[in-house]
């Protein structure tokens, strides 16, 4: 009875924060799901959208209702390492060099256009990413806990820009656009927030201690292995077409496994189903893959290919249930 008193509770808190966070960022529930499986799922957020469709604000909103500290990088060209992890600095009283920490020590990272800062920048994110840590003079600092960074990219300006290598896309569990709300969504922007920015009114939902125990329940959720075996068929798919030249990593189908039970989980349930696979396939794969020269002659996109696996991988019919 416990354990059911309990589920409810964590469902109904579920919904209160998508129906919050939808408060703020009109017409984007779906959106606003997959950020909370990045979130549960341990992992990071790539938003890959034009200006002004409310890539920050869906950061903002996030950081805001669960409660947790949050930080925005502007990328840039002359934006240092040390900018962003933190680094040594003199104490006179002590007359010994510290550590000060940098904005990454925050709970939900915001770097708004990544791809504007150099190579050398985008590296010193990397440790962070996967480690949860910042190594500086041989000395390690952890991140808090949880910890998660939503990272935005400018499809149409290329220029003064550094694309990310695969190393570093990687590392994002997810990537996905936001897109232009319909026109019913659009009126309710316009008019909600003409003349006033509520979200500097956030009321936080969760705390960081709910979400550490709900990452811990995520991990729960039961994946059989019809499901895991399609899963992994998804991904290896990726290897084998002939339009792509590097498919997803390993690496990527460990990660794809978080994904799903947090996918459940969002959903209200303690199973994953092939479907959930499928929900997932195109924001957690097509952003790993190098595309061929026949895909850029062809004009074929990453995600279309993707789409296009899920009809040639055969899907488990067993009750998975």
């Amino acid at each position: 009875m416990d354990n059911v008193s309990s589920g409810s509770q964590e469902r109904n808190s579920l919904e209160r924060l998508i129906n919050e966070a939808e408060r703020f960022v009109a017409g984007k529930r779906e959106q606003i799901k997959l950020a909370l499986v990045a979130l549960l799922a341990g992992g990071h957020l790539l938003l890959n959208d034009v200006p002004g469709v409310a890539k920050t604000r869906l950061a903002r909103v996030l950081a805001g209702l669960i409660g947790m500290s949050f930080a925005r990088i502007q990328g840039t060209p002359d934006l240092l390492p040390s900018d962003v992890t933190g680094g040594l600095i003199y104490e006179p009283q002590s007359g010994q060099l510290s550590f000060r920490p940098g904005p990454i020590f925050h709970h939900v990272i915001l770097f708004d256009e990544i791809n504007r800062a150099t190579p050398r920048t985008q590296a010193a994110l990397l440790e962070a990413m996967e480690e949860r840590q910042v190594t500086d003079s041989g000395q390690s600092h952890p991140v808090p806990t949880p910890f998660i960074v939503l990272a935005t990219q400018n499809p149409i300006e290329m220029e003064g820009t550094f694309p990310l290598p695969e190393a570093q896309m990687d590392r994002f569990l997810l990537s996905f656009g936001l897109g232009y709300p319909d026109l019913q969504d659009e009126r309710e922007i316009v008019r909600r927030f003409s003349h006033t920015d509520e979200v500097k009114d956030i009321v936080a939902v969760w705390n960081p201690e709910q979400v550490t125990q709900m990452m811990k329940d995520v991990a729960e959720v039961r994946l059989d292995d019809t499901v895991l075996t399609y899963l992994v068929d998804v991904v290896r798919a990726t290897r084998q077409h002939p339009m792509i030249r590097l498919g997803a990593s390993p690496r990527a189908a460990v990660q794809f496994a978080r994904a799903v039970r947090a996918q459940a989980y969002v959903a209200g349930r303690d199973f994953v189903t092939p479907d959930d696979v499928q929900a997932l396939a195109v924001p957690l794969l097509a952003h790993r893959m190098v595309m061929g020269v026949e895909a850029s002659v062809s004009g074929s996109t990453s995600a279309e290919i993707v789409r296009s696996l899920l009809h040639t991988v055969p899907v488990p019919v067993e009750d998975v249930q």
